[in-house]
C-alpha cells in the first residue's frame, strides 16, 4: 500500500473508531454478560490498614480484580453518612468524594461502573429506605422532593462527567421494595407503596440521569433494584402500571440464606419471566454472596450463616461453584450478568456501627491474611459462560 493511502486508511480508521464510541454505543449490549464485584469497601478497608495480597503479593484491589477478569464495578453513593463521623477516625466513605476516588480508580483498571444511589444517608434495604436528613423538612412536599432528588442526581453525575467518571449504569435506589424517601416515622410504621409518590420520585430520578445524558452525549444505563427475586416479580408490575418505563435494566438480590427456598433454577426462571414481560429490559444479578467457612476473623457478627445444602460444607470451592451454577443459569435464561456483593470486605481493626471488624470476612474473595482464596470466588470471574 502506498505510504499516502495508508495514512488515509489509518485516518478513516481513527475516525470511525471515535464514531463508534459516541452517544450510541450501549454500553450494555445484546448479548453481553457481566461478572461483577461490588467494591465500595475498599477504599475503607486499606485506611484501616488491609493489605490485599495474591500469591503473597500486595496487590492494587482494583488492579487485583480487573486482572483476574472482573468486568464491572458497582459502588454505593450515600447522600450524607455522618454517622462515620464518630467512628474510628472520623473519614466519610460512601459520599461523593469517596465514591469518586472509587469511580476512578476503577476506571484507571479498566472496569466500568454501577453507581447505585441508595437515597439515603445510611444502608437502605427492605426495610429501610430513609429520606436523607437534607430533605427531611420537605419529605411530605412531593414537588420539592421531587426537585431535591432530581437536582441531587443531575448535580452529581454532572460532576462526575466533568472529570470524565461518569459511570455506565446508575441505579435510582438500593433494594427498593418499599416505597422510597421515607421518613423515619413512615419507615418504622412500614407504610403500604403510594404509587402515586414513588412514581413521581423515581421518575424524576431517571429524568435527571436523561438529562446528564443529553448534556453529556454519552449512554447511561438506569437499574431498578429490588431484593428477593420472588418479591420482584410481584413489585414490577407496580412501577410499570404507575408508568415507571424508563429504565434499562431490572437489578435482583439474590442470597439464600434471605431468600430460601428460592433456588437458583427459581431465580433463573424469573429472569426469563422477567424479561419476557418487559421487553426491552435486561436483568442482572447485582447482589448475591456464598460464604467459604463458618468460622470469623474478629469481633464483628457474620451476617450469613448458612450455604444451600447443595453446596455445603462452606468451602472456597463451593463459593466458587454456587458463583458457577448461579451465573451459568442466568445467562442460560438470557440474563446480564452476576455481581458479587463486597468480596474485599475482609477483617481490619476498624468498626462498623454494630461490631469491630467485617460482617462479611468469612465471604470475602480473600483467606483471613488477606490472600486471594485459593480455589475460591476469584476464580469465578474466569469461568467462560
Amino acid at each position: 500500500m502506498k505510504p499516502m493511502y495508508l495514512l488515509l486508511s489509518i485516518l478513516l480508521a481513527a475516525f470511525s473508531l471515535q464514531c463508534n464510541s459516541d452517544s450510541t454505543e450501549d454500553p450494555v449490549p445484546s448479548g453481553a454478560f457481566y461478572l461483577g464485584a461490588d467494591l465500595s469497601y475498599v477504599n475503607e478497608m486499606q485506611d484501616c490498614g488491609v493489605v490485599y495480597k495474591e500469591n503473597g503479593q500486595a496487590k492494587d484491589p482494583f488492579q487485583l480484580f480487573s486482572d483476574n477478569g472482573c468486568q464491572l464495578v458497582r459502588l454505593r453513593l450515600w447522600h450524607s453518612p455522618s454517622w462515620y463521623d464518630t467512628l474510628n477516625l472520623g473519614k466519610r466513605y460512601g459520599d461523593f468524594a469517596d465514591v469518586r476516588k472509587s469511580i476512578q480508580r476503577a476506571k484507571s483498571a479498566g472496569m466500568p461502573v454501577l453507581l447505585d444511589f441508595h437515597l439515603s444517608d445510611f444502608w437502605a434495604d427492605p426495610g429501610r429506605q430513609l429520606v436523607p436528613a437534607a430533605w427531611l423538612p420537605v419529605v411530605g412536599n412531593l414537588p420539592v422532593l421531587r426537585d431535591s432528588l432530581y437536582n441531587y442526581v443531575y448535580q452529581t453525575l454532572s460532576l462526575l462527567n466533568a472529570d470524565g467518571l461518569l459511570p455506565e449504569m446508575v441505579q435510582i435506589g438500593n433494594e427498593t421494595n418499599r416505597m422510597i424517601l421515607l421518613s423515619p416515622q413512615d419507615n418504622a410504621a412500614g407504610v403500604p407503596i403510594n404509587w402515586t409518590r414513588n412514581a413521581a420520585l423515581f421518575n424524576s430520578g431517571i429524568a435527571a440521569v436523561r438529562a446528564v445524558e443529553k448534556d453529556s452525549g454519552k449512554k447511561i444505563q438506569v437499574m431498578i433494584h429490588l431484593a428477593n427475586p420472588v418479591e420482584a416479580r410481584l413489585l414490577m408490575p407496580g412501577f410499570w402500571a404507575n408508568g415507571v418505563r424508563d429504565f434499562d435494566l431490572i437489578g435482583l438480590s439474590y442470597y439464600w440464606a434471605w431468600h430460601k427456598p428460592v433456588t437458583i433454577a427459581q431465580t433463573g426462571a424469573i429472569v426469563a419471566e422477567l424479561q419476557n414481560s418487559y421487553p426491552g429490559k435486561s436483568v442482572m444479578i447485582v447482589e448475591t454472596a456464598c460464604i467459604w467457612t463458618t468460622d470469623g476473623n474478629d469481633n464483628a457478627n457474620n451476617i450469613i450463616n448458612e450455604v444451600h445444602p447443595d453446596y455445603a460444607p462452606a468451602s472456597p470451592e463451593n463459593q466458587r461453584k454456587w458463583l458457577v451454577d448461579l451465573s451459568r443459569e442466568v445467562k442460560r435464561q438470557g440474563g446480564a450478568g452476576v455481581v458479587y456483593w463486597e468480596p474485599a470486605w475482609v477483617s481490619s481493626p476498624c468498626w462498623t456501627p454494630w461490631g469491630q471488624g467485617s460482617h462479611q470476612e468469612h465471604a470475602a474473595f480473600f483467606d483471613f491474611d488477606t490472600n486471594v482464596l485459593v480455589n475460591g470466588g476469584m476464580g469465578w470471574f474466569e469461568t467462560k459462560f
